[in-house]
């Protein structure tokens, strides 16, 4: 089986445009959207209607803290103000039908295959951030699953367990591939498409084959001055486009 592994969109749809276009022509049979499909960005219809209508195949997609927000289900008190901002601009312009689809969105962690998990930020706590080595052994030791797949930090990384303890990773560069040791544990992120965060502004993203048990991870440009023009042109705060050419 190939997966693609999508994550932390943020209504970035050049971002997202970017990357469906440079997978267009490969064979996925699972898609995996690890949440936050909206927020930030000033595309979240576009990004919505690709996620439920372009992707091939098996798809799974669950819900971030940002989706949650936007739908209304949290308030999102222990957001920054242009985050909150973002995220009422947000929930003012989604079509009906695609803020019901955010809305309806599962919680995390889910089962998507015998040895492989998704959640958005942590399978313990989908609102919780993974940096840490106390993070991923408190996961490691409370949560029995061979491979997981999650977001929210908007940084590619990787945590594996294996008998000498705890390795841990950030991925740098275009690319980056790992080979998977059924004896070891993993929790995998992709980075984020819509807002990298890892002072690199292309968009990242994920490819796992689960013949070979390869793990691929990959980093697109895309057009940063449009994303950057709609922020701005919307009303959004301007800090959102700030922040893009700059991967912070």
């Amino acid at each position: 089986m190939r997966y693609l592994i999508l994550s932390d969109m943020h209504g970035n749809w050049e971002a997202l445009a970017a990357v469906l276009r440079h997978v267009q022509h490969e064979r996925f049979d699972v898609t995996l959207v690890l949440g936050d499909l909206v927020g930030y960005g000033a595309g979240p219809n576009q990004v919505v209607e690709a996620i439920k209508n372009d992707l091939h195949g098996e798809v799974h997609v669950i819900r971030g803290n940002h989706d949650k927000v936007v739908a209304e289900l949290e308030d999102g008190a222990n957001f920054n103000q242009p985050a909150l901002a973002a995220a009422r601009w947000t929930t003012a312009r989604l079509m009906p039908a695609n803020l019901r689809y955010v809305r309806e969105l599962p919680e995390g962690p889910q089962q998507v295959a015998d040895d492989v998990f998704i959640c958005h930020g942590s399978p313990l706590d989908e609102d919780a951030y993974v940096f840490s080595i106390y993070d991923a052994y408190e996961i490691f030791t409370q949560f029995d699953a061979p491979v997981v797949f999650f977001g929210h930090t908007h940084i590619p990384s990787l945590f594996v367990r294996h008998d000498e303890g705890i390795e841990v990773g950030v991925v740098q560069g275009e690319s980056f591939q790992l080979e998977l040791d059924p004896e070891r544990r993993y929790l995998l992120n992709p980075g984020s498409i819509g807002q990298p965060r890892d002072r690199d502004p292309r968009a990242a993203y994920l490819t796992f084959d689960s013949e070979t048990r390869v793990v691929s991870w990959h980093r697109i440009d895309y057009a940063i001055d449009k994303a950057q023009e709609r922020i701005v042109r919307s009303g959004l705060p301007k800090v959102l486009a700030d922040r893009l050419a700059l991967g912070v």
